[in-house]
């Protein structure tokens, strides 16, 4: 074989291009999907088309037999074909997660109430007082303002009776949210108080980042469960459907962890290899999805209980998802300049309850 077939790759017998594969086959727009197949480009150095349905989406990397293209902006769930040298592929399709909020900054999962509503956090800077807290999307994807008069709010759970409870880091505190949007303090004292996830006996556990996870007792009673290392943004919580609470927290290394803890609080390591690893949900399966890194690709990672990983939605920015009825997942995104917002994409997948009987 010529030096210049060795580079080009190995020509493809039929002339045209043809997609054996799109990785992953869900995505939120800006996300990088890799097709494999052959005449995936064209002759003299040329860049091969990708089209999205009607718009076209940015060549990244291209050759012979592989190429990774970003998600456009506004594209929507359908066909990608590929076209080279006038001829066009056949078509696979993707999923494309819909934007359904914005203006908002998330900084972990997003939470859904029983009735289907969601609920988003603006957590804003350290210290920054924001005019609205919590926003709740209701199931016509209409956002109004919910809670107030809370700094830094960080992550949302709900309680077996539905009641919601919203950390702060800013002072430390967990606090019980009414129906109609007013606060109580439920807990205080828990340095910078981030994730927080209930157990099947309504234990409530907060992280916080700086190296501790706390166990709130029914009784309001505050202990120290476990130590980990300390996190530069978040502790992420979520129990698995054994009792075992799994947590992330990303480090300054690209090679981060999934702690798995167990009711007694014995802390171990349950994968070891994703990059700022943020927040979790489990689905009926047992398998645990992560928004994290895997090998320089962004998204919603699948780790199996057995330890296999696969990156299964491509996207940037991903702080945390949710699983929603009708087989669909909610993600929480925040750029850089701290633009959140929240999509819907519907995903053959049961999640886990949250709410359990």
């Amino acid at each position: 074989m010529s030096l210049s077939d060795r580079i080009l790759g190995k020509k493809n017998v039929n002339g045209g291009p043809h997609i054996e594969s799109v990785s992953p086959a869900l995505a939120l727009a800006g996300g990088e999907v890799h097709i494999a197949g052959s005449g995936l480009r064209p002759p003299q150095w040329q860049r091969p088309r990708v089209r999205f349905g009607d718009l076209e989406g940015g060549v990244v990397i291209s050759s012979e037999s592989f190429l990774v293209a970003r998600v456009p902006e506004g594209a929507t769930s359908g066909p990608v074909v590929v076209s080279a040298d006038g001829h066009t592929s056949n078509s696979q399709t993707i999923r494309v997660a819909v934007p359904i909020a914005d203006s908002v900054h998330p900084v972990t999962n997003p939470a859904l109430d029983v009735h289907g509503n969601i609920y988003v956090t603006f957590s804003g800077s350290r210290g920054q007082k924001v005019p609205v807290a919590v926003f709740r999307i209701d199931t016509n994807y209409t956002m109004k303002p919910f809670v107030a008069d809370m700094m830094n709010a960080t992550a949302i759970a709900f309680d077996r009776l539905g009641q919601m409870y919203v950390s702060s880091r800013h002072d430390g505190a967990v606090y019980r949210v009414a129906s109609n949007g007013t606060m109580t303090t439920y807990a205080e004292g828990m340095g910078i108080a981030t994730g927080i996830a209930f157990d099947r006996e309504q234990n409530l556990y907060v992280g916080d980042r700086s190296g501790t996870i706390f166990k709130i007792g029914r009784d309001q009673q505050v202990f120290v469960f476990a130590t980990l290392e300390p996190s530069v943004s978040a502790y992420h919580l979520a129990f698995g459907p054994q009792g075992d609470l799994f947590v992330t927290g990303p480090t300054t290394s690209s090679f981060d962890s999934v702690y798995r803890i167990d009711p007694h609080g014995t802390v171990n390591v349950f994968y070891r290899g994703i990059g700022r690893p943020q927040g979790l949900a489990f689905d009926l399966d047992g398998n645990l999805y992560v928004a994290a890194s895997l090998a320089g690709r962004r998204g919603v990672v699948r780790i199996t209980p057995a330890g296999k990983v696969n990156l299964e939605v491509a996207g940037h920015g991903l702080v945390g998802l949710a699983f929603a009825p009708g087989r669909s997942v909610v993600l929480a995104t925040n750029d850089p300049t701290g633009n959140g917002a929240v999509h819907h994409l519907s995903w053959d997948i049961q999640g886990l309850p949250l709410l359990p009987e």
